[in-house]
């Protein structure tokens, strides 16, 4: 009996999420590029759990290791290739949602926290556009964790603590590739998935902003 009844709480929660009223403004195109990028997002969290089974991340076998998912893995080229566009169009998708909430004034009170968890949120797929960008580590990806590395090295006063812990050491090594790996397929899509919760809680408490 408990197991049904806690069913039927499961089945009105989805209905009333399905059926919650949409304002007729928000059904402008304008407004789908945060849907589109939270469904991106679901798109890189199921491609990435299957390239992470595969993935090595060491110095000496990050790159073989992509290579055999290219040519060895069934249909793993095309997996790679829904990944790296899905990351690109997740970052476009972003970024013209960002523009929306500024161009809209959807930030002002009483959502300016929201906004504040959406900047956030902003900054989180960039750091994962650059974490997975050097992932390969093939000679694009090698120089842009050199780059990256020496950009957090020339921060005043902390800059050397910040390369030691960025590179974890005094060069790139494996321990930095896998300090890379870990935050791409750890602690970003962690704290992502926690700031997205508490973004859709707001939103659906506060509603969607009027017009403009």
């Amino acid at each position: 009996m408990a197991f049904e009844a806690k069913e039927v709480e499961v089945k009105d929660m989805l209905k009333e999420i399905a059926e919650h009223p949409v304002p007729r403004h928000a059904r402008n195109f304008i407004f789908c590029f945060g849907g589109i990028s939270f469904l991106l997002f679901l798109v890189q969290v199921v491609t990435g759990i299957v390239l992470a089974v595969y993935y090595n991340p060491t110095m000496e076998g990050a790159y073989q290791s992509v290579m055999f998912i290219n040519n060895e893995v069934f249909m793993g080229k095309a997996l790679r290739s829904v990944h790296n566009i899905a990351a690109n169009l997740m970052l476009i998708m972003v970024v013209l949602h960002f523009l929306r909430v500024v161009f809209t004034g959807a930030y002002k009170p009483p959502r300016q926290f929201n906004w504040v968890v959406g900047v956030l949120l902003l900054l989180l797929v960039v750091f994962f556009c650059f974490t997975g960008y050097l992932l390969p580590l093939d000679q694009v990806g090698y120089w842009a964790a050199i780059i990256g590395t020496k950009i957090l090295g020339s921060i005043p006063i902390v800059g050397d603590q910040l390369l030691l812990l960025g590179q974890a050491g005094t060069k790139i090594t494996d321990y930095t590739l896998m300090r890379f790996f870990i935050i791409h397929i750890v602690i970003l899509p962690v704290v992502t998935i926690g700031l997205l919760i508490a973004h859709f809680l707001m939103i659906r408490k506060q509603g969607i902003s009027g017009p403009l």
